[in-house]
């Protein structure tokens, strides 16, 4: 085996070399600490990394998504703002938003998040929240305890 110090080839041992772990000659010993061959066969007790690390519970984000917003919702939003006789600047003012954004809004280039979409519910009058519901009841329930497949989306014209 050759000396990590000095290259030399020889009967190497393990050292400490200024808390690096090398293997060295005898000449070279002299730089560090002999380290014990015994602890190289000692086994650690501590648990995997794996088993160390705690993370979180996984949660279904989906459970409580029971509404979603109508397909027709920048349309509406728009007429509802007119009717008012309110301007893109005034809305954004009161619901406290930007113009740009409520013109993106308005466009149909940016859906509003569920917050903004409560202002302007509640500023302008309108619903924009719909009432989600469950595929398997869409359906008519036949495969409800053997779950769906692809058939069941499909619609044939007979």
């Amino acid at each position: 085996m050759q000396c990590e110090l000095c290259g030399r080839e020889c009967g190497c041992r393990p050292a400490l070399v200024d808390g690096v772990k090398m293997m060295l000659c005898p000449v070279c010993m002299r730089h560090g600490k002999d380290i014990k061959r015994t602890n190289e066969t000692q086994t650690s007790t501590a648990k995997p990394a794996l088993e160390r690390i705690h993370r979180p519970k996984e949660k279904d984000v989906y459970k409580d998504m029971d509404r979603e917003l109508v397909t027709n919702w920048s349309d509406l939003i728009k007429k509802a703002r007119e009717k008012k006789g309110l301007s893109r600047e005034e809305l954004g003012f009161r619901i406290g938003e930007r113009t740009v954004t409520i013109s993106k809004i308005e466009n149909g280039d940016l859906r509003p998040s569920d917050k903004v979409a409560v202002k302007l519910e509640k500023e302008l009058g309108i619903v924009l929240f719909e009432e989600v519901k469950d595929v398997s009841a869409a359906l008519g329930g036949t495969h409800s305890n053997r779950g769906l497949t692809l058939g069941d989306f499909i619609k044939r014209e007979d």
